[in-house]
């Protein structure tokens, strides 16, 4: 499940030997630092070991929000809650853990609506220096 590389809609980063559970609240601060708030978190792991018996390795979706930026969004498209909040992972690869951020950029594209692009740019860049500045 956890074969990430760099996909074209998303950025990827190794924290190194660290587990899941020690790099959260650094991955949080993070994004603190830079406006987000964790709205939401699903641990797929616990969820599919629950609903379907499957043992994968673990995996932890957190829907991150900048408010301001989101309220920006949403007065510009209000179908744009679809793709919100602003999805990051944090998942096993072998020994290490990996941070996975959504490219705004990318999922804001599949909109259509140009004018958007300044507020993804926004996210993107408040992203890119959370996930630079995570430190485990």
């Amino acid at each position: 499940m956890t074969s990430f590389g760099n996909p074209d809609y998303g950025m990827t980063r190794s924290l190194g030997k660290v587990s899941i559970a020690d790099a959260r609240p650094a991955v949080e601060a993070a994004l603190k630092e830079q406006g987000f708030g964790v709205l939401t978190e699903i641990d797929v792991k616990a969820t599919l070991k629950k609903k379907i018996g499957a043992d994968t390795e673990p995996y932890l979706i957190l829907g991150a929000c900048n408010p301001q930026l989101a309220h920006q969004a949403l007065d510009f498209e209000p179908g744009i809650g679809l793709l919100l909040p602003c999805n990051v992972v944090l998942a096993t690869k072998g020994d290490e853990t990996i941070v996975s951020f959504a490219d705004p950029l990318a999922l804001f594209s599949i909109v259509g609506k140009p004018d958007l692009e300044p507020i993804a740019k926004q996210v993107r860049e408040r992203l890119v220096t959370a996930m630079e500045s995570i430190k485990v």
